[in-house]
């Protein structure tokens, strides 16, 4: 067997960027709350919500723990105990988890290939006489060219439509911001995301009950933060002011960080037009990408675990990880809710790359990523 070199040249698959100034910023203010001694539900806390829902061209916004908990207390406001629920399949544990904690039941819908989102013609195929809504996931950030019509669909059949934006702040698609376009959007700062808080998740909607009701079940159920009436079987879902402070400071940043993910998914675009083995995922007509995944689907399904250990052991291009890998009516923990095969998501789940992109990356990294690539497809 041949000696696999070490490529001198690393390229991570993602990389957090805090700038010097930034980090000086966050932790002035963080001194000032641990000098306070007011470390939760507090100025910044609000603050944070309300650049948020600007951001995003909403009335509210309700920051709380992770993106997980926004998803189940967005469903559990909305009533789902003993309904279904349908779920894109090819999405992260989360979306359908949030649904089963939340006492729904997630029926999965086949994927779009031209999106990775969902089609309005396997959505009407899912629904059932007990369908409460369904939950739209943006994955990668991109926005379907088919939410009017998903949007359209779910009113005429009485249903909601909440985003999982999870993958999407800043993304758009024809002027409308992800997480506006249905009763509500979920958001993570998870650490690989657009932007961080480091933890936390943020539940954006122009429904000013869901608001309301958000800000009781994250904490404990309470009437109100001063006292201990709990009126719904709340929990432990608040975002505290240090990762409210990361959270400000880094949505100032989001425009330029996306910006500089933008000139490297362009930097691929241009590069992979010569490829005959691999093709981006593109981004709709009138459609905004925040790019926080670059897509790209391979020709064949076999060959890409070998694929992504030779670029990472010979050539020092780490790939992120797949959206994904496996879709959740194939997953163990949901198997009891699998009523069919899935055949697309089957398919092109195992058959798509990620290409390292973060804030911070130079153009010079973008273009060995391509050599690199063509080279291990050669």
């Amino acid at each position: 067997m041949n000696e696999v070199k070490t490529s001198p040249i690393q390229v991570p698959a993602a990389k957090i960027q805090f700038l010097p100034e930034d980090r000086a910023w966050i932790a002035e203010r963080i001194q000032e709350v641990l000098a306070s001694g007011h470390l939760t539900l507090g100025k910044y806390g609000a603050e944070f919500e309300e650049k948020f829902a600007r951001f995003c061209g909403v009335r509210h916004a309700v920051a709380v723990s992770s993106g997980t908990s926004s998803l189940e207390i967005i469903l559990r406001a909305l009533e789902v105990q003993g309904k279904d629920v349908l779920v894109s399949t090819n999405t992260f544990f989360a979306t359908a988890a949030a649904v089963v904690h939340a006492g729904g039941n997630p029926v999965f819908v086949d994927m779009d290939p031209e999106s990775f989102g969902v089609r309005p013609v396997d959505v009407t195929a899912a629904l059932t006489p007990r369908t409460a809504g369904l939950v739209v996931v943006h994955i990668g950030g991109v926005v379907s060219r088919r939410m009017p019509e998903l949007v359209e669909l779910a009113q005429r059949n009485g249903l909601w439509l909440v985003e999982d934006a999870a993958h999407a702040h800043g993304s758009s698609f024809g002027g409308v911001g992800a997480g506006a376009f249905g009763i509500a959007g979920s958001f993570s700062f998870y650490p690989t995301k657009v932007m961080t808080s480091a933890e936390g998740g943020m539940i954006v909607t122009n429904d000013g009950r869901i608001a309301q009701e958000a800000r009781i079940y994250r904490d404990q159920g309470k009437a109100s933060f001063t006292q201990n009436a709990h009126i719904r079987m709340g929990y432990n879902w608040r975002m505290s002011e240090p990762h409210a402070i990361i959270g400000v400071r880094h949505l100032e940043r989001l425009p330029a960080m996306i910006a500089g993910r933008q000139r490297i998914a362009a930097v691929y675009d241009a590069g992979l037009r010569g490829f005959e083995g691999l093709a981006p995922l593109l981004v709709p007509e009138r459609g905004v990408n925040n790019y926080y995944k670059y897509i790209a689907i391979l020709k064949d399904r076999t060959g890409r675990t070998a694929l992504k250990a030779l670029l990472r052991e010979r050539y020092g291009v780490s790939l992120a990880g797949e959206v994904y890998e496996e879709p959740l009516h194939r997953q163990p923990v949901f198997e009891k809710y699998a009523r069919r095969p899935l055949p697309v998501s089957e398919d092109l789940c195992a058959r798509h790359i990620c290409l390292p992109i973060y804030s911070g990356m130079m153009e010079d990294e973008a273009h060995y990523v391509l050599s690199a690539v063509k080279e291990a497809l050669g």
